[in-house]
């Protein structure tokens, strides 16, 4: 597979994880990056658990 980056990104990336080449660079950001991913669900949960991170409803006032 190729995936081409504008030059100063690939260099940035490069110089901030000590990185030799961009193709290093590159894996080790995708795969911090699932594992963060990972992680993150593993802690807040999924998608479908968005129900409970919502703040209930009010009480209906009466009278």
């Amino acid at each position: 597979m190729t995936v081409t980056l504008d030059a100063d990104l690939a260099l940035e990336a490069m110089l901030r994880l000590g990185a030799t080449n961009p193709q290093d660079a590159v894996e080790l950001i995708v795969r911090d990056y699932l594992a963060t991913d990972r992680r993150t669900e593993a802690r807040t949960g999924g998608p479908r658990d968005a129900d409970r991170l919502q703040a209930p409803a009010p009480p209906a006032q009466e009278g």
